[in-house]
């Protein structure tokens, strides 16, 4: 069978489309990305917030056309909004033939092969348009059922799907906090740390495979191996990955402000394959808000923790994400997080608005504040960072650096894309060499550089002679 997959989300979703690939092509199946072509359709969805969901019902129905006019025959859907909706997803879409949810990701050679899980096999529908509205998503409501255990290891077949220099590598799965606005710990289970053993097992063969950038990923990494009784075991595990052969970069993605300790710190400190980057989303700064948000944290703390990050770890670069338009959020809950921003020159933030939704305690106040409101906010915010951000990025010209090549320019075929060790790849800005032959660097490649400009977020370089 030739096997075609959609993976929606984060890139902890992605390194589950990349186990059920290498499943898939392991039990003999053949892979393609052309969906045109697939026998098998496999949707692998997100559902963290409003706009998740609505892009996976879409995708979902933009693939079940391919039982009309393509070669489709049959049609998985997997990931978080099928962990969420199970039944609601096999009552509206019957082009459905199988659902998997996030604990059942080895079921998926089972599913293409004809065998579905749950309440078993829905026949094959005629396939009929169907618009947005016509797909309840906000009304759906989460089945209550066993949270997922299952979490992949060092021997679980897998296909890489990011670029060749760099992947990610799922450290632990689930997550234990209360957040009032987050559903994942719902759709994913207890929080669960790989043995550290197989973590750098895998990150070997990555290496060998020609990684030079390991991204180390989980719903909260400094968490990792608190749930076995292991303390210090993330600076221990970070240790032994900067002995790994091969490997140039380490970034740690998805840390969490009260688990960050000066063990973690000191080994980012000192082990020069480590990113001196600190992913830490801090969500807001208004201690009501916070409040609200059932986040552990106070603007107080925050400030106290964001100074102590910068003196233990010289030159690190900070990216946070905060949420605007939470229930209840005032003009002066905003004007602090303005406030915040300002005070402690964060290299990188995203800003999300709230989103009102089902299964989460927050679903229970009022989502009193306008969705224009809610850009609105966002948009300043944003504009805000944009501006400090400018100015500092400004600053550097002149100054030499080491970059990660990733490859042409999407918009420009005489620029070469590439990052510095501040810089993770998808989410934030990128350094652009100019005046230079783009088929004299490839991805994966290190270059010395000089900055020479800078436009909005992004370096504009030239590489050292």
């Amino acid at each position: 069978m030739k096997v075609g997959l959609v993976s929606l989300g984060c890139p902890k979703n992605l390194v589950d489309s990349e186990v059920m690939l290498g499943l898939a092509r392991e039990a003999g199946h053949e892979l393609t990305a052309d969906a045109a072509q697939a026998d098998v359709l496999v949707v692998n969805t997100c559902a963290f917030i409003d706009s998740a969901k609505r892009e996976s019902i879409d995708t979902i129905l933009e693939m079940a056309q391919h039982k009309k006019d393509g070669a489709c025959q049959r049609l998985i859907v997997t990931g978080c909004l099928a962990e969420r909706y199970r039944e609601e997803l096999r009552t509206e879409i019957p082009e459905i033939d199988a659902v998997l949810g996030t604990g059942e990701v080895p079921q998926i050679v089972q599913a293409i092969g004809g065998v579905t899980s749950g309440a078993g096999a829905l026949p094959l529908a005629f396939f009929r348009q169907r618009t947005e509205s016509q797909v309840p998503t906000k009304s759906l409501i989460p089945n209550p059922q066993s949270l997922p255990t299952y979490i992949y290891d060092a021997e679980t077949p897998r296909i890489l799907t990011s670029p060749a220099h760099y992947a990610y590598l799922k450290v632990a799965e689930g997550c234990d906090y209360k957040c009032a606005f987050c559903i994942i710990p719902t759709l994913r289970g207890h929080y669960r740390s790989r043995p550290a053993a197989s973590i750098v097992r895998e990150a070997r063969v990555l290496a060998a495979r020609g990684v030079k950038e390991l991204l180390l990923i989980s719903q909260d990494t400094t968490f990792y191996g608190i749930d076995r009784g292991e303390r210090g075991a993330l600076a221990r595990l970070l240790r032994e990955l900067n002995l790994v052969a091969g490997l140039e970069w380490i970034r740690l993605l998805y840390l969490y402000p009260t688990t960050i300790d000066d063990d973690t710190l000191d080994a980012m400190a000192e082990c020069e394959k480590v990113c001196k980057y600190i992913d830490l989303p801090l969500q807001h700064a208004s201690n009501p808000v916070l409040k609200r948000m059932k986040r552990p944290g106070t603007r107080q703390k925050y400030d106290l923790l964001l100074s102590h990050i910068r003196d233990r770890v010289p030159g690190v670069a900070l990216r946070t994400t905060f949420i605007v338009g939470f229930p209840g959020e005032t003009d002066g809950d905003l004007e602090e997080l303005c406030e915040f921003v300002r005070d402690h020159a964060f290299d990188h933030v995203g800003v999300f608005t709230y989103s009102h939704e089902d299964g989460t305690s927050a679903y229970t106040l009022d989502d009193d504040v306008p969705a224009k409101v809610k850009a609105g906010r966002r948009n300043r915010v944003m504009g805000l960072q944009k501006r400090l951000v400018g100015r500092r990025q400004r600053a550097r010209v002149g100054q030499r650096a080491r970059v990660l090549v990733d490859g042409p320019a999407s918009d420009h075929e005489l620029v070469v894309k590439a990052r510095l060790a501040t810089q993770a790849p998808e989410i934030d800005a990128s350094v652009y060499l100019t005046e230079c032959d783009p088929s004299s660097y490839r991805p994966g490649q290190f270059a010395e550089v000089e900055i020479i400009g800078a436009k909005d977020y992004d370096l504009i370089a030239r590489a050292m002679i």
